[in-house]
């Protein structure tokens, strides 16, 4: 047997355990495996079902099966159609909205990884919004469960395959070359606050106007814990507020009444306004 059909089979056992989905897996669990068979050599373990008796045997091992399990794949302007949308559409709408009620724009990136996708939106408000609504400010959450992440996150410094879409007037405005990598303007960085959370046991405090939780929720976690996630997130969106998700991921909306579909080829959802 290869080593990705053991690692597939281990997975299979495994995930549901961590309340995940293997399904979720499939495209990016080369990625997994490798992390899998890097701590199997740490331990100095046969293989697979070697680590399988390990972990039944050391229940502390789950935790860090659970981080192996972390998917970290993260560009600039991912899905780049979203952001069109949300330049062209959403963000006007609910600058409006907010500016009305004299508060600022609030935004929660969740699952944010190394920082791609809030420090997107900031240079789109900052370039695109900030002279049209002069006054309207921004508030940017971040959140994800890797410390190390959002380590590279403050650092703000990316490889070129990261920034691959970013329009070139941004990056040549916003980013400066540095040893190879293209790191962001200080201003941008101070735009985004970054916090340390497990979406499964803690959120940050709404409300919200928009929320992304791109390839996150529905892609990998169990679906009784991906509705009780998506609950708890549609709570913290205001009413008439936003969620983004990836533009593959099964949304539950018909399960969250207060939800309604916004854009359906994008997967954007809007709450509803009593």
């Amino acid at each position: 047997m290869s080593h990705l059909n053991a690692c597939q089979q281990f997975l299979q056992w495994a995930l549901p355990r961590l309340r995940l989905r293997p399904e979720g897996y499939r495209k990016v669990r080369r990625q997994v495996c490798r992390k899998i068979q890097a701590r199997i050599a740490e331990l100095n373990l046969s293989g697979y079902e070697a680590y399988r008796r390990y972990l039944e045997s050391h229940p502390a091992e789950w935790q860090e099966l659970d981080k192996l399990s972390r998917i970290t794949i993260s560009r600039f302007f991912r899905d780049y159609q979203s952001w069109e949308m949300l330049a062209g559409e959403i963000l006007p709408l609910q600058a409006k909205h907010a500016g009305a009620e004299k508060r600022p724009v609030r935004c929660w990136s969740a699952g944010c990884a190394s920082g791609e996708e809030p420090y997107s939106l900031a240079l789109l408000w900052r370039y695109h919004f900030e002279s049209e609504y002069p006054g309207q400010s921004i508030e940017i959450i971040a959140t994800d469960i890797d410390g190390h992440m959002l380590q590279r996150a403050s650092l703000a410094c990316y490889p070129g395959g990261n920034v691959r879409d970013v329009p070139k007037h941004l990056l040549a405005q916003y980013f400066r070359k540095e040893d190879g990598l293209f790191c962001l303007d200080q201003k941008i960085k101070n735009m985004v606050t970054f916090q340390q959370q497990d979406i499964r046991i803690a959120m940050p405090d709404g409300p919200f106007d928009i929320v992304f939780c791109k390839n996150l929720v529905a892609m990998y976690f169990a679906k009784g814990n991906a509705l009780d996630c998506f609950r708890e997130i549609t709570e913290r969106l205001v009413n008439g507020g936003f969620l983004l998700t990836g533009n593959h991921e099964p949304f539950p909306h018909e399960d969250l009444q207060h939800m309604t579909v916004f854009n359906r080829g994008l997967n954007i959802f809007r709450k509803k306004s009593p």
